[in-house]
Parts: structure tokens; C-alpha cells; sequence
């Protein structure tokens, strides 16, 4: 929990995140390298696909729509794709789609190099390939924990945050170098060429052996409707949700329309488009080094407010650029400003989310995080082509500044130092019948007699307890009080199977144990009475 005063707690963990600790660890640092390689690749590839975009078609609305072609995919399939990393092999699912990844991009390649390309074409491949790095962004993000020890997992994150930069840093302006000297197709080529990086790292890599549930995995659609139910019900993340699409939505503004700044108001040619995104990712390398310091100076929350409050004055300094020192001064405090926000957030979910449902959680992190980005890049492309660039950057910082205040009462980083480990304290349930794994609905009733004096006391904490159950996939949870009998209430919910029973007993984690055992105070017997009842099998009654 932060203090009153919305700073952290001191802990040793947050004094050790520095940006370099994880590279300690021999498997992180194989792996950040070649994700730094092949981000060079994407982002050469974003520069030149807004690039060539300005030249098949330079309306705004056009232009815009190359950022949008990229982004939606993660708002489409970012949920779906951790529910699969949570269900599946991930070292093996992430070679298969990298390879698949990789194959898109020569195609798009070849297409550029035989100029065969059109705009309508430009954005399938984008779209294509965006949809590639939604299926994986979960995946990606959820093997940070294999990758270092726990009390190393903010500097892991941070460096990640300094990685993505690096490569956001040189790849753009390397891009419009290549433009320049070997024309528009090499950077697409560079980009496919990149990915072998990764896939090599991957085959390389070998995690550490899980011991395992012992139960049989999820299926998708199930995964998905628990992944659903556990963000809903989980207020740490919730409140992360609410805070990134406050920023991201008006943050997209200069994604979107820094191709149309560089070319039309700073009448720059791709050398300069390209050194105005690798300034962005200068600024979030420069940000990520004073990361740390910020952080205990100002705290998560403080801190994301500064980081948006950053991002509306590059957005001012971006509406009124005519020459290219203001253009790369917005730009540079654009990447401090976002590096600010991105890894708070990131780090924010992280520790909200037990491993069991990290892949769905970060998903829904990733589907939030890009369906703004998606949204806000075509509104902003739509009201440059009404009222001018200057005007949607001047939107974009006012409703900015204004998502500071309406959102200021969701807190970050409040499930820091909360043990999410399963607790394993649920006793196996005893049964007189043969229970298929898939039989169901179940229903659990849980008896407690409450001294009457403090029922009220008892309400207020079995409703958290409500939360809970539904976190780990309960559904029609209630309490009912015994119109005969003072003192005496029944707990009831509904899991979808007597397998998502089993599961639920796995997911309790030792911070929902503290709780139940607080409960349990409340008793007049030392342990509640627990019934569970199973949809009876008609079937049987034609044996």
C-alpha cells in the first residue's frame, strides 16, 4: 500500500531498481538483446510505413490510419492472445508466432521493393503485422518472472522500458537514413531480417521447469471469460485501466500526426521524420535513468501525473513547430514524459496479478493500452483534417490535463508488496460421488454463526471476500441472512464446473487467505460449515 501521502513505502526491492540490476541474469540479458534488435527492425519499419504513406496519400486522415492499422490489432487480439499465454507452452508459442511474423514482414518487403504496394495494401500488412505483436505482447510480457528473481522484476520491467527506448532512439532515424541512401524498401527488408534475432534467443532460452497445477489446462473460451471476471473484480488493475486510457487516448495524438508535422508545418523530408522519433526515444532512454530517483521522489501516482502533464506541453510545442529545434524539443520531452508513464503502468499491473492469470491480465492491460492509442489516433486524424494540426494537438493537451483530475482517485502500484503466491490452505473437498471434471454448474455454501453484535463488522468483511471469489471465477455470489436464527449467514456462489472448482482452490493467494482468516474471527466455531452441491447428472436415470 503507499502512504498517505501517495510516495512508497521504503523497501529494499525499490531501492534495487536500478534499470541494470536484471542484467545480472544471463537468460534476461540474451533475450533483452535480441528484442532490441528486432525493435530497431519495427521501428525502421513504422518510420518508413508513415513515410511512404505521406507520398501514396498525404491526406491526415490517411496518415493517421498507418497508426491506427498497427494499434488495433493489440486492441483486437491482445485479450485472446493472454488467455493463450496463460494456457499454453509460451517459449514455443512465442517461436511459432515469431516465425509466422517474420514471414509477413518479407512479404510486405518484397511488395515495397517491386513497388506493388498501395495504401489500401500498406495497411493490411500493418494491420498484419500489428496483429503478430498483439499475439505475442502478452506472452512477452508474462515471461519476465522466468526471466529474473522476484525481487528483481521493477528493474526487469524498467529495463525492458529502456530497451524498447533504445531501439525507438535509433531505429526511426536509422530508418530515415536508409530511406534516404537505399530507398524506401530497405527498411522493410532490415525489419524482416531482424526478427531472426528473437527466434534465435527463443530456441536458445530454456525456463525453468514448472512444477505445474496437476489439473488439465484451461480451454480458451473458458480462459477468456475468468480472465474477463478476474479484471473486472481485481481493483489494483482496474484502476491501472482507468489511468492508462486517461493518458494514452490524448498521448496518441503525436504518434499519429508527427509524419504530417515533420513533412507539412516543419517542411522536413524522412531524415528529419525519422531523427523526430528517435528524439522521442532519447528522451524515454534519459527518462528511464532518472526513473528511479523520480519515482521515490514523487511516487506512482505523482509521478504519472507529471509524465501526463509532459506530454500536453510537447503537444503545444508540436502545434505550434515551424522549425525543426521546437519539433525535436517536444519530442525529446514527449519520450521523457512517456517513459514515466509506460513503465509506472507496467509496473503497476505486474504486481497486481497472481502468475496464474498474469497472460490475461497483461492482455487486458495491452487491449486497454491500444484500443486508446487505436481510438484516440483517428479522432486526432479526423480533427486535423477539420481544423488544422495545430488545432488536434491543442485538444489533445487540454483533455490531457483535464484526465489528471478525473482520475486522480485511482491509485497505482497498491497491490505492491502483497503476497500473491497461492496459499494452498483450502482443505481437498471430500466426496460420496464420482464428480466428472466437467460436470457442473457447482454451488458452494458456506455456513457461519456471527455473534449478532457484529454482524455489521462481518458484512463489511465478507464483502471483500465477495471480490475475491470472483477474482479467482465465481460467479452469482451472495449472502443470505437466517430470518430464523439471529447471527447465522450463508455465503453462496457458483463456479462453471467442478475442474473450475479445483482451479479455485489453487488460486487463493496468502493476502485472500489473511482475509479469510479474519472472517473466520468472527465465528462462534472454529471452522465454517462448507457444502458443496453438483447439477445432478440426468443421465443416470436411464442406467
Amino acid at each position: 500500500m503507499t502512504n498517505p501521502d501517495d510516495r512508497p513505502a521504503p523497501a529494499a526491492a525499490e531501492r534495487r531498481a536500478s534499470a541494470w540490476i536484471a542484467f545480472r541474469h544471463r537468460a534476461f540479458t540474451v533475450v533483452w538483446i535480441a528484442t532490441v534488435v528486432a525493435n530497431v527492425g519495427t521501428w525502421m519499419y513504422n518510420a518508413a510505413s508513415g513515410w511512404l504513406m505521406t507520398s501514396l496519400d498525404p491526406d491526415p486522415l490517411m496518415v493517421s490510419l498507418v497508426q491506427v492499422a498497427s494499434s488495433l490489432p493489440m486492441f483486437l487480439f491482445a485479450l485472446p492472445a493472454g488467455a493463450l499465454a496463460d494456457t499454453v507452452d509460451k517459449r514455443r508459442f512465442l517461436i511459432g508466432s515469431e516465425i509466422v511474423v517474420t514471414v509477413i514482414a518479407a512479404i510486405s518487403a518484397i511488395l515495397v521493393w517491386l513497388d506493388l504496394i498501395n495504401p489500401s495494401v500498406l495497411l493490411l500488412f500493418t494491420f498484419l503485422l500489428g496483429a503478430g505483436a498483439a499475439f505475442t505482447a502478452p506472452a512477452w510480457q508474462s515471461i519476465v518472472p522466468q526471466l529474473v528473481p522476484k525481487q528483481d522484476l521493477a528493474a526487469a520491467v524498467a529495463s525492458n522500458g529502456v530497451g524498447v527506448n533504445i531501439s525507438r532512439a535509433i531505429g526511426p532515424a536509422l530508418g530515415g537514413l536508409v530511406i534516404g541512401a537505399l530507398g524506401i524498401a530497405a527498411p522493410f527488408w532490415i525489419n524482416a531480417l531482424s526478427n531472426f534475432a528473437v527466434i534465435g534467443a527463443l530456441f536458445w532460452w530454456r525456463p525453468p521447469a514448472s512444477q505445474g497445477s496437476g489439473l488439465p489446462p484451461e480451454r480458451l473460451t473458458g480462459a477468456l471469460v475468468i480472465g474477463f471476471r478476474h479484471a473486472r473484480y481485481n481493483p489494483n488493475l482496474r484502476a491501472t485501466l482507468i489511468r492508462a486510457v486517461a493518458f494514452f487516448f490524448f498521448a496518441s495524438a503525436y504518434w499519429a500526426l508527427l509524419p504530417l508535422v515533420a513533412r507539412d508545418q516543419i517542411a522536413g523530408g524522412p531524415e528529419l521524420y525519422g531523427v523526430l522519433l528517435g528524439a522521442i526515444g532519447v528522451g524515454a532512454v534519459l527518462g528511464a535513468f532518472t526513473l528511479p530517483s523520480m519515482k521515490a521522489a514523487l511516487g506512482p501516482d505523482r509521478l504519472v501525473a507529471a509524465g501526463t502533464f509532459g506530454t500536453a506541453i510537447s503537444l503545444i510545442l508540436l502545434g505550434v513547430a515551424h522549425h525543426s529545434a521546437v519539433g525535436l524539443t517536444a519530442c525529446v520531452i514527449a519520450g521523457i514524459s512517456w517513459i514515466a508513464v509506460l513503465a509506472s503502468l507496467n509496473v503497476s499491473v505486474q504486481v497486481s496479478l497472481p502468475d496464474w492469470v498474469r497472460g490475461r491480465g497483461l492482455g487486458v492491460f495491452v487491449t486497454v493500452f491500444f484500443g486508446a492509442m487505436t481510438g484516440g489516433s483517428a479522432l486526432w486524424g479526423q480533427i486535423a483534417s477539420a481544423l488544422g494540426l495545430p488545432m488536434a494537438h491543442f485538444v489533445a493537451a487540454a483533455g490531457a490535463v483535464v484526465g489528471i483530475a478525473l482520475t486522480w482517485g485511482w491509485k497505482l502500484q497498491s497491490g505492491a508488496g502483497v503476497d500473491l503466491a497461492p496459499s494452498m490452505h483450502w482443505p481437498a473437498p471430500v466426496l460420496a460421488i464420482d464428480a466428472e471434471p466437467d460436470r457442473g454448474p457447482v454451488l458452494v455454501t458456506i455456513e457461519y454463526r456471527i455473534d449478532p453484535k457484529k454482524s455489521g463488522a462481518f458484512l463489511n468483511a465478507i464483502r471483500d471476500l465477495g471480490q475475491q471469489r470472483r477474482r479467482d471465477g465465481a460467479y452469482a455470489w451472495d449472502v443470505f441472512e437466517d430470518a430464523a436464527e439471529s447471527g447465522h449467514f450463508m455465503e453462496t456462489f457458483m463456479v462453471a464446473s467442478w475442474l473450475e472448482h479445483l482451479r479455485q482452490h489453487q488460486r487463493v493467494t496468502n493476502e485472500d487467505r489473511v482475509l479469510q482468516d479474519a472472517i473466520r474471527v468472527f465465528g462462534a466455531t472454529a471452522e465454517p460449515k462448507v457444502t458443496h452441491l453438483i447439477a445432478a447428472d440426468f443421465r443416470r436415470a436411464n442406467d
